[in-house]
């Protein structure tokens, strides 16, 4: 089980809840402040998860925490019919879905509000399943992947991007460095919530990786399950069937 960390520590709401605030609050920057602190490099991460899923040959996709879309965005280049992009955030889900009307994808990406941990769909739902840099936000990581499991469809495929911590010298140094004191320090000077990106980097730095989160992946019951570490370790892309 992973360790929860809360964003707002003073705050009487769950994580859930706080998550939801947090998302709302920073959602028209998120997408730049992102391509800051990853060097951009995070386009390239999720353009492996879509030539992945585009393997697949999946029909209708979900993308949970989708935010903003990006990934759901991405999706639409396969040969899916349907990809709905899910978010317990109202103020990221309003951005995406600018970005995806701009792009005249509305016939293709639905943005639907909703939680990852009770979705509202029907079991044996979905081909693929994606959730980029969304796991560590769940009130309860379990809960919420036997949800993922519940709607996917048998042979499905489920894939996650997510913050890893690198393993080899000198890269684990060097992201300890970043993330304790980098990474806040943009969110202070750059961000409209100062808590929010010590929050990112905090819940990154306890997040189970590698094959910690791959044993939880079977325990609920993913089979075929496998993980990539990318960048030096620094993120994992995790893939598993149902």
């Amino acid at each position: 089980m992973s360790e929860k960390v809360k964003p707002y520590k003073d705050s009487e709401l769950n994580k859930k809840q706080q998550v939801a605030q947090m998302f709302d609050t920073i959602s028209n920057e998120y997408d730049g402040l992102n391509r800051v602190i990853s060097f951009g490099i995070d386009v390239k991460w999720r353009k492996k998860v879509v030539d992945i899923i585009t393997k697949s040959n999946a029909n209708r996709i979900l993308d949970i925490a989708t935010g903003t879309g990006d990934l759901a965005i991405n999706l639409a280049k396969t040969n899916a019919k349907e990809i709905i992009g899910l978010d317990i955030s109202e103020g990221m889900l309003e951005v995406g879905r600018k970005k995806i009307a701009e792009r005249k994808l509305d016939h293709k990406i639905k943005m639907m509000l909703g939680d990852s941990e009770d979705l509202p769909f029907e079991d044996n739902s979905f081909d693929a399943i994606s959730v980029a840099f969304g796991v560590r936000n769940f009130e309860n990581l379990e809960k919420g992947l036997s949800e993922i499991l519940r709607v996917l469809k048998p042979n499905g495929i489920f894939v996650i991007l997510e913050t890893s911590v690198p393993i080899k010298t000198p890269y684990k140094q060097g992201y300890k460095f970043y993330s304790k004191y980098v990474l806040p320090t943009i969110g202070k000077v750059c961000s409209r919530d100062r808590v929010a990106y010590s929050y990112l980097s905090e819940s990154a730095s306890v997040f189970p990786y590698g094959e910690a989160l791959n044993n939880i992946l079977r325990e609920i019951g993913f089979s075929n399950v496998k993980d990539l570490p990318q960048t030096f370790g620094v993120a994992t892309i995790y893939t598993a069937n149902k």
